[in-house]
């Protein structure tokens, strides 16, 4: 079992910045995918960024150039900069988190894969 606790969110003007962190703990050993998905109010939930191994990095198409996720596994950790928000930027933003073991890769960013998450932050962009 992993657990994730998010923290971070809040409320920002357009073309502003936040910074999510996410904190791992439990069952990391073997190496652990981290993630960053968020819902915005009537959608389905939406990959936005995936890591692994510091260096394995994955965007959504929205994501790419704004945000730039990071990780460090030492303290199971990974953050998620977001640069010139916009208002369809706001939603619920989670993170989640994908035991890789031998694989060691992340798997197609779809929240069908990944099996750990934490409770949400609240992220506002307004005009």
């Amino acid at each position: 079992q992993v657990t994730l606790t998010e923290s971070g969110g809040g409320s920002v003007q357009a073309g502003g910045s936040l910074k999510l962190s996410c904190a791992a703990s439990g069952d990391t050993d073997g190496g652990v995918c981290m993630a960053w998905f968020r819902q915005a109010p009537g959608t389905e939930r939406e990959g936005v960024a995936a890591i692994y191994g510091g260096d394995k990095l994955y965007y959504s198409g929205s994501a790419k150039g704004r945000f730039t996720i990071s990780q460090d596994n030492a303290k199971n950790a990974a953050w998620l900069q977001m640069d010139s928000l916009k208002p369809e930027d706001t939603g619920i933003y989670y993170c989640a988190a994908y035991r890789t073991g031998i694989w060691a890769a992340c798997p197609p960013l779809s929240d069908t894969q990944f099996p750990f998450w934490g409770q949400g932050t609240q992220v506002t962009v307004s005009s």
